[in-house]
C-alpha cells in the first residue's frame, strides 16, 4: 500500500527529541536522520522472521521503562509520527514490521520479571521477557508457563498476549483469556492503564485487559503481564501415531479425549508433506517404520504416572484395534519426548527453507478443515 500522508516524515528534530528521553544506547537511527547506525543493524528490525515481509524504518527505539514508552507514545501521538510495537519479531504474517519508515518500538529491553507468588503461581513481569526464559524461571519453582510455542526461545510474553497466542498447550489451558490476570497498557497518547491485576476472581468493574488481548498494539502497546502459571505435572508421557486420513485424525481426538480427558495436554497434527520437510531441514529420523498421510502427536501429564500409563496405554490398544491408526512409538524417556515435539514445532522454519510459503493465522472448524 502507499505511504499515508496524514504520518509526518521523520527529521533530525525528532531524532533528537528521542535522545532527550531514552538512554543513547536504547536508540538505533541510520545517517539519513543524522544517526550514526549502519542500516544493517536495522535489518532484523525491518524483515519479518521468514523474511517475507520488509519496511524502511530509519529508527528503532528500544526503552526500558513503562514512562519512557509513554514518552516516546505521546511524542509520536502529537506529531503524527506512525510507530509500529514489536517483540521478539517471531511472527509469521508481518505484524510485527514496519510497512514504510514507521518507528520501530522495540519491547526486548523492558525484561524483567517484577514479581512471583509461589503459593499462587502468579507471575507478574514486564512484556519483553522471552517465553522461554520465563518457562525457565517458573520450572525451577514446579511450575509452567500456560502456553508454549515453536518459536519460545525469540518470542516476548507481551507480543503471545497481543496476539492471543495459543500454543501447543492450548487444549489444556485454553486461552490467553483466561490465563492473563491483568495488564499494564500504555494508550496511543501516553496514558498509562494500570490493570495488573493479581486475583484470579476480581469483579470490579469493566474486565479492560480483555479489550488488548489479540489487539496486536492497535489499541496500545502491553508492557507489563500478570498471568497464573499450572502446577508442574510431574507425569508426561508423549506418543507420536501413524494414522491413515484425516477422518480418522478426528476420530483418534474423540476417542483421546473420552479416554485421557483428564490428563490429555495435547493433541497435534500434521501431513507427510510437513513430516517430509521437518525430517530432511533438522536431520530427524521418522520414528515410525513406515511413512503415512497424516501424523498425530498425544501428549498426556499429570500426576500418577502408574496411572497416566495405563489410561495412555489403553487408549494406544483401542486406536490400533479398531483400525483408526496404523502405526505408533511412545517416547521412553526426556530425550525422545524432545525429539518427537521438535518434529512438531520445527514444520515452520522447515517449510520456510523449502521455499515461498503462504502463512494464515485462521481458526477453522475441525470437520471442515480439508473442504476450505
Amino acid at each position: 500500500p502507499a505511504r499515508s500522508t496524514a504520518f509526518k516524515k521523520l527529521t533530525e528534530s525528532d531524532l533528537r527529541h528521542f535522545k532527550s528521553i531514552l538512554p543513547a544506547e536504547t536508540i538505533l537511527a541510520t545517517p539519513e536522520l543524522g544517526g550514526t547506525a549502519d542500516p544493517i543493524e536495522l535489518e532484523g528490525f525491518n524483515a519479518d522472521w521468514l523474511n517475507k515481509y520488509r519496511g524502511d524504518s530509519q529508527l528503532v527505539l528500544r526503552p526500558k521503562t513503562t514512562k519512557e514508552v509513554s514518552e516516546i507514545l505521546k511524542y509520536c501521538n502529537d506529531q503524527g509520527i506512525a510507530v509500529v510495537p514489536q517483540g521478539g519479531n517471531t511472527g509469521l504474517v508481518g505484524g510485527s514490521v514496519p510497512v514504510h519508515d514507521e518507528v520501530v518500538l522495540s519491547l526486548r529491553n523492558m525484561n524483567k520479571i517484577r514479581s512471583y507468588d509461589e503459593l499462587s503461581g502468579i507471575l507478574v513481569c514486564d512484556a519483553g521477557c522471552v517465553l522461554e526464559e520465563l518457562g525457565n524461571y517458573v520450572g525451577e519453582r514446579d511450575h509452567i508457563m500456560p502456553l508454549d510455542l515453536g518459536a519460545k526461545g525469540s518470542c516476548h510474553i507481551g507480543g503471545n498476549v497481543a496476539t492471543n497466542a495459543g500454543g501447543i498447550r492450548f487444549l489444556r489451558y485454553g486461552t490467553l483469556h483466561g490465563s492473563v490476570l491483568g495488564l499494564e497498557v500504555v494508550l496511543p497518547d501516553g496514558t498509562i492503564l494500570d490493570n495488573m491485576s493479581t486475583l484470579r476472581k476480581d469483579n470490579t468493574g469493566y474486565d479492560l485487559k480483555q479489550l488488548f488481548i489479540g489487539s496486536e498494539g492497535s489499541l496500545g502497546i502491553i508492557t507489563g503481564v500478570s498471568i497464573a502459571t499450572p502446577q508442574k505435572p510431574s507425569s508426561v508421557n508423549v506418543a507420536v501415531l501413524g494414522v491413515p486420513s484425516y477422518e480418522n485424525v478426528q476420530q483418534a481426538f474423540k476417542l483421546a479425549r473420552r479416554r485421557c480427558g483428564e490428563i490429555l495436554s495435547a493433541y497435534e497434527f500434521w501431513d507427510a508433506s510437513c513430516m517430509g520437510a521437518v525430517l530432511k531441514h533438522h536431520e530427524l529420523k521418522n520414528p515410525l517404520s513406515s511413512d503415512f498421510p497424516f501424523y498425530v502427536l498425544i501428549e498426556t501429564s499429570g500426576s500418577n504416572k502408574d496411572h497416566d500409563d495405563e489410561k495412555l496405554g489403553a487408549l494406544l490398544e483401542e486406536l490400533m484395534e479398531e483400525g483408526i491408526v496404523e502405526d505408533g512409538a511412545l517416547a521412553q524417556d526426556e530425550a525422545q519426548i524432545s525429539r518427537m515435539w521438535s518434529m512438531r514445532e520445527g514444520i515452520p522454519e522447515s517449510l520456510g527453507k523449502t521455499g515461498a510459503t503462504y502463512k494464515y493465522d485462521v481458526s477453522i472448524p475441525i470437520p471442515v478443515l480439508y473442504d476450505v
